[in-house]
């Protein structure tokens, strides 16, 4: 994948006013591509079940079909069970385990989906980062190539920017605008206008006891919902909508099977976080009888292995993740660490070349490929790697002073 080869500066007219459009098009997709693993990591990796995929994909495409901005749209259902959904720039949307198992029909799923296909319609990603990105930064990795090849420093600046785009806060201009896009698009689409309301109101309700995470990134004062009843009274639609299929129940009936053993992990991250590994592996077990297919007690499974230092453990389940989904970096990374821990090498690096290229910007990744290098005398590319998992850092991380020392012991000879 090619990064960033041509950035241009021009003027244009926006309904948020004048911005320079520095990022192109077809580096927007490129941004949104290189930001979808992380993310999807960040929420505990890809639900499972391809039906359930397959599901909210197609209903994504049919909802996008009506913006105005062809792009490549992918759609993808998350383990976690916070309450959210979220778009990338250049097409990717998100949706949580959480979100689904909240919402009662077919419209509600499509004004949510509808609403972030929105936020990329309009560009919100690309006048954000447009605002908080240095131009010089902007032009500085205007003829750098792909993420393998980009200095630490880059990849650093570039992991900053993944943690912005989980974390945008977008103006109350620009939630009117997706809200409007959103309506627009499910109303288009055949869906109830009143889908997006209730989860409106669904959210509101929520938010006196636990809030979604959605309202963290999405604000919703009052006059937001005033405000899409006006565009029912605007539009004045008429005639038959969906508001509920037999598929979404069906969807929802499986997500609602496969709970309890998401519960289990979440009592399992309590007691991971508190590192009593003994009961959060109790849980996890646990988790996988009830659902053998969940790849987060797995991941959880190996890194308790890894901390027990049993390694073969922690290999089987890494690999056991992996093969059910070989996009979860956390998973790709554990199986190479565990594989260098028993001496396969060449299996561990193939494990830690996908961990780097998902999320290439993560200094683990690199610390161990080194590792690996040095223990085969390939001293040069040890060297190489150390260098830029120490780039990347954090610093504060438990492998980085060891990876320091090597770096200069190398350095050295």
């Amino acid at each position: 994948m090619y990064l960033f080869l041509v950035l241009f500066v021009s003027g244009c007219a926006n309904s948020n006013g004048p911005f320079l459009n520095l990022i192109p098009e077809e580096k927007e997709i490129e941004l949104g591509n290189l930001y979808v693993y992380p993310a999807i990591d960040e929420y505990d990796g890809l639900y499972p079940e391809k039906m359930v995929q397959e599901y909210v994909s197609g209903l994504g495409q049919r909802l996008a079909r009506f913006s105005e901005r062809k792009l490549p749209y992918k759609f993808y259902v998350v383990n976690s069970d916070v309450v959210n959904a979220f778009a990338l720039p250049g097409g990717p949307v998100i949706v949580t385990r959480g979100l689904l198992l909240t919402l009662d029909k077919e419209s509600q799923l499509a004004g949510v989906l509808a609403h972030e296909i929105g936020h990329i319609t309009a560009k919100h990603h690309v006048k954000m980062l447009e605002k908080q990105l240095a131009l010089n930064f902007l032009l500085q990795i205007g003829s750098l190539l792909v993420p393998q090849d980009l200095t630490g420093e880059i990849l650093l600046k570039l992991g900053a920017v993944s943690a912005s785009l989980l974390q945008l806060k977008f103006s109350r201009d620009q939630e009117k605008e997706a809200d409007y896009y959103g309506f627009l698009f499910a109303y288009k689409a055949g869906y109830s206008p009143q889908g997006m309301i209730e989860v409106f109101e669904k959210f509101k309700q929520m938010e006196k006891e636990r809030p979604p995470e959605w309202l963290s990134t999405h604000p919703l004062p009052e006059t937001r919902i005033k405000e899409a009843q006006n565009y029912i009274n605007t539009f004045k639609p008429s005639g038959a909508f969906i508001s509920d299929t037999e598929k979404f129940q069906k969807i929802k009936n499986l997500l609602v099977t496969t709970k309890p053993s998401y519960q289990q992990v979440s009592k399992g991250k309590a007691e991971y976080k508190k590192k009593n590994f003994d009961a959060a592996e109790a849980y996890f077990k646990e988790a996988l009888s009830l659902y053998p297919q969940n790849t987060v007690a797995l991941v959880y499974l190996a890194s308790i292995r890894l901390e027990k230092k049993d390694f073969e453990g922690a290999k089987t389940y890494a690999i056991k993740a992996v093969e059910i989904d070989p996009n979860f970096f956390s998973a790709q990374l554990i199986a190479g660490i565990s594989c260098f821990k028993i001496g396969e090498l060449s299996n561990s690096l193939v494990y830690l070349e996908k961990a780097s290229q998902l999320i290439p910007f993560n200094g683990i990744s690199y610390y161990y490929k080194g590792r690996v290098y040095e223990t085969q005398k390939q001293f040069s590319l040890a060297l190489k790697n150390y260098q830029k998992a120490l780039e990347l850092g954090p610093k504060q991380a438990s492998w980085y002073s060891d990876c320091k020392a090597r770096y200069e012991r190398l350095r050295l000879h």
